[in-house]
């Protein structure tokens, strides 16, 4: 069959949408949106790569590049959930199967590590469950996919051990072998070993507190983290079983982290890598799974089904580009980090789009199906908790995480450990992240809210990873998180390097609209320190620096004013690529700094910054 005859067809199923396929109204049904702009965009790449092949580009990128190692597997999942959606008497089914095929052979040779041998799984699983997978799949192309579909690859058979991946990859390698079991491809032992390694990571990392180290014991807890309970529960229910009591009460725990996050906006999770729009759909994710596993009450049910409609109201109208036909994380000032770069652009609009597909499919089998989302959504998010605390770990060193909710707006402040490659980042620093107001910066190393200080030897110290004794107290209004690190960050290694020549101690403390904090630095002996350098990066402009205080006349902050510094300046970055954020650019940075000295007695670095609620 020729690209031109799989054109005509996946086109013509896109022509046959139901005439409702207009263009959702703010409040729109979930189901309504993934139908009616969602999968018809998922369903024009479809059109244009059969009709381009491997000449296709998006955005100006190449889709066949060579570095997306996931693609294949994406391309089948997208193709698999048109596919699934034709009744079995549909006349279009056969071509569209035929045209899964050739797609099969054209990419079969293409690398396809982990994430992309589990869609692919998927893809045949679905395919497999309503009776079309050797039609889909010509004999020799499905020899190799039942070789090369396998998620030792990345496992070490004889530990278990992942190789080179973070923790969430265990996931990954136990959905791919529970998938090969469905498909009748291996026994289960593979599954309930690596199922075993999953709560054997949980237990020696975390242990009662139920989240997953993204790293072997660095301490960290991120997105990732926090998601990885809903995704575990979702392939148990993907291969028709339910989930373990153990899995079930992580996913409570994920469900605590996720629910207070809820907001009008249908904004994500607040740090770490890789957030963008999957910020966003985590939430949804954990949600879904909750509520299909019946762990949220009827209101919390009603919520998370108005924040998925929100999500994806989001994704539609900020995250597709009109201009490319593509999800942008990329241009017009956006960032993402490399793991997530413009090469993989094809891939991430198949992933993405599935995440709502099968979302939404799980809110339809439970009767939401083109329901209205609540329309008392802001008063029902004013009983949410206005505080929480989420401890991941307590021991040599504590990992926890505070959130607020400060009149809507949602603030958190993690205290973990970025780990080997990410612990000089900002995304995962010890300070306040609120959606618009504070962010990191992906891949990020400027200081941001944190001191650097630079020492005459050469070495640079940041108060990163180390934290001892946290306590979190509340005082009427008032919200304070004390700890100490008795190490300091080095910086310059791909690891955090503890280095006790200066120990500190900090408090946090938040107010309505306030947040301050106050460092001690103490040397061990004495230190000669070249200069110590702290950065704000604002959204807010323009900005007005006099002395140690910035005052800024439109945005969200209103002032910043530090302590302990010699000067501050201010200027506007909007544009600057070390200033940009996965939803565009910061307009303003203010730079302090604390010229030459001796350090040998303790110094106080403080801040404080004001902003108005949303």
């Amino acid at each position: 069959m020729s690209f031109h005859r799989v054109c005509l067809l996946i086109a013509a199923v896109i022509v046959s949408l139901p005439a409702s396929a207009d263009r959702p109204h703010p409040g729109a049904a979930y189901n309504q949106i993934v139908e009616t702009r969602i999968r018809p965009q998922l369903e024009r790449l479809l059109t244009q790569l059969v009709e381009d092949g491997r000449e296709m580009q998006l955005g100006g990128t190449p889709v066949f590049n060579g570095s997306d190692r996931f693609l294949p597997g994406k391309i089948a999942l997208a193709f698999s959930d048109l596919i699934t959606t034709l009744q079995p008497d549909d006349p279009r089914l056969p071509k569209a199967l035929e045209d899964f095929r050739r797609l099969a052979k054209l990419t079969i040779d293409d690398p396809n590590d982990s994430w992309g041998i589990y869609y692919y799984l998927s893809a045949l699983n679905a395919l497999n469950r309503d009776g079309m997978l050797q039609r889909a799949v010509d004999p020799l192309t499905f020899a190799k996919l039942r070789v090369r579909l396998d998620w030792r690859t990345f496992v070490d058979v004889e530990t278990f051990k992942l190789i080179e991946h973070p923790s969430n990859y265990y996931c990954v390698a136990f959905a791919i072998a529970r998938l090969r079991h469905k498909l009748g491809w291996e026994d289960a032992s593979g599954a309930e070993r690596l199922f075993s390694a999953i709560t054997a990571h949980y237990a020696k990392y975390s242990g009662p507190y139920g989240f997953s180290d993204e790293t072997d014991g660095e301490g960290r807890y991120d997105r990732y983290s926090v998601l990885l309970a809903g995704e575990i529960a979702q392939r148990f229910l993907e291969t028709g079983d339910a989930p373990p009591s153990q899995v079930v009460e992580w996913l409570r725990k994920s469900i605590d982290v996720m629910l207070i996050r809820l907001n009008p906006s249908g904004e994500g999770f607040e740090y770490g890598r890789s957030l963008g729009p999957y910020s966003e759909t985590a939430i949804v994710e954990v949600l879904t799974a909750g509520a299909v596993l019946d762990l949220l009450d009827e209101e919390q049910k009603a919520l998370a089904y108005a924040f998925a409609s929100r999500v994806a109201q989001r994704y539609v109208d900020f995250w597709l580009d009109s201009q490319t036909g593509s999800v942008n994380l990329w241009d017009g000032g956006r960032r993402t980090d490399a793991y997530r770069g413009k090469f993989r652009i094809l891939g991430e609009n198949f992933s993405l789009g599935h995440q709502y597909i099968y979302t939404n499919a799980a809110w339809n089998r439970l009767g939401y199906r083109n329901k209205p989302p609540m329309q008392n959504f802001a008063e029902a998010l004013s009983r949410l908790p206005s505080r929480t605390v989420t401890w991941f770990e307590r021991g040599a060193y504590d990992r926890a995480l505070l959130t607020l909710r400060d009149r809507g707006r949602i603030i958190s402040l993690p205290l973990i450990n970025g780990g080997a490659g990410q612990h000089m980042h900002s995304p995962y620093f010890p300070i306040p992240f609120s959606n618009g107001l504070l962010s990191g910066v992906p891949d990020g190393q400027e200081p941001l809210l944190a001191p650097r200080f630079e020492l005459a030897d050469g070495t640079a110290l940041m108060p990163l990873a180390f934290f001892r004794n946290i306590e979190f107290d509340v005082k009427g209004g008032r919200t304070e998180v004390r700890y100490r690190q008795s190490e300091m960050d080095r910086m310059g290694s791909v690891g955090p390097i503890a280095d006790d020549r200066i120990s500190v101690r900090t408090t946090y403390s938040f107010e309505r609209g306030t947040i301050v904090r106050t460092d001690v630095y103490t040397p061990k002996q004495r230190v000669s320190v070249d200069r110590v350098i702290m950065e704000l990066a604002s959204f807010s402009a323009p900005a007005s620096t006099d002395g140690l205080v910035t005052r800024f006349a439109n945005g969200t902050i209103r002032d910043f004013q530090v302590t302990g510094f010699d000067a501050c300046e201010s200027s506007a970055v909007a544009g600057d690529a070390r200033y940009r954020v996965s939803t565009g650019s910061f307009a303003t940075t203010v730079r302090c700094t604390r010229n030459a000295f001796t350090f040998d007695e303790p110094l106080t670095i403080s801040w404080r910054l004001r902003y108005q609620p949303n």
